[in-house]
């Protein structure tokens, strides 16, 4: 993090709910595509190589970030673009979405053992307490005590995924002042859209979908929507919003506000799809929510700017000692 990063709860907040919302609704408007036959990792190529596209512009601006931060670009684009999604599905195909996702979503608590024991920083209270409730939440919203079946090669690619994720978070934190966040995002998705383009095999992909209609909850939208829509929405306004948010609440902090993501989909999934929640369900993610709050508290609700330690000698030369700041 950059010496002149500002913490500041409100708006890290609000980045947190926005990438919430973003990425929550991938699933969702990636079921039409599912449910009319075409491969998931097909479906994730398209996002990222949808998002490159997008994005392209901006990575040709920016082009000289590639001599400036080669290893984040590189990083950024295996680990939390590439990385995340080809190990998920590589995952359910071996145990069960439930047990995949929760797994996954062990993301945050990897940040918080990074944090503490590499980093050796103190690790906020509230931040750990929001953490363990999202992830209890998570276990009841997901019922992954239901037909449990685990199978080692899939816990270990789920935890894989975990890792990745965690490394979205510590990344993110790592964009410095130097470095645009949507331009590190635009070289990530190019770099997603080679590395998942070799296992997707995208000349294969069933290009005749995107012009035939497909409905979600009660509208006839084209395949080309609904890719245009995970790409722009779910992919490039995602990750910028969730990179905008870890700048501003921390990686530790902005980890346990992610898991509303899971519920946004549910919520997302119960109005365009129809899909239900039971009792057990809804109280998971009443569960994660209120975890989601307790970790946002960790931050400041006023801008508080980390100081420039290079800077701070001499500024302590000419401050009288009874100042207050």
């Amino acid at each position: 993090m950059s010496a002149h990063s500002t913490r500041h709860r409100p708006t890290g907040s609000a980045f947190a709910l926005l990438a919430a919302l973003a990425f929550g609704g991938s699933g969702v408007f990636a079921r039409p595509l599912l449910d009319a036959g075409m491969d998931p990792l097909h479906v994730t190529w398209l996002r990222v190589a949808g998002a490159a596209l997008i994005l392209l512009p901006v990575a040709l601006r920016h082009r000289d970030l590639v001599r400036r931060r080669p290893l984040l670009l590189l990083a950024y684009g295996v680990f939390p673009m590439a990385g995340v999604q080809a190990l998920y599905f590589a995952a359910v195909a071996r145990i069960p979405v439930g047990i995949a996702l929760l797994l996954e979503f062990l993301g945050p608590v990897l940040v918080l053992l990074w944090v503490r024991v590499v980093r050796k920083d103190r690790v906020s209270p509230a931040a750990i307490i929001g953490v363990v409730l999202a992830v209890a939440g998570l276990g009841l919203l997901l019922e992954v005590w239901a037909g449990m079946r685990l199978d080692a090669i899939g816990v270990g690619l789920a935890l894989g995924a975990a890792a990745a994720q965690a490394a979205f978070f510590l990344l993110g934190d790592a964009v410095g002042e130097d470095a645009d966040p949507l331009a590190v995002i635009a070289f990530g998705a190019l770099v997603a859209t080679v590395l998942l383009g070799v296992l997707s095999r995208p000349w294969n992909l069933p290009w005749n979908l995107m012009a035939s209609p497909h409905d979600l909850g009660g509208l006839t939208l084209p395949g080309w929507a609904l890719a245009l829509w995970l790409a722009l929405v779910c992919t490039a306004i995602a990750y910028f919003a969730g990179v905008s948010a870890i700048k501003r609440l921390s990686p530790q902090v902005a980890g346990g506000v992610a898991y509303l993501e899971v519920v946004t989909a549910i919520v997302m999934a119960w109005i365009l799809l129809g899909e239900s929640l039971n009792a057990t369900q809804l109280l998971g993610a009443v569960v994660i929510v209120t975890g989601a709050f307790i970790a946002q508290t960790a931050v400041p609700s006023t801008p508080e700017t980390v100081p420039d330690q290079t800077a701070e000698p001499a500024a302590r030369q000419v401050r009288p000692s009874s100042e207050h700041h």
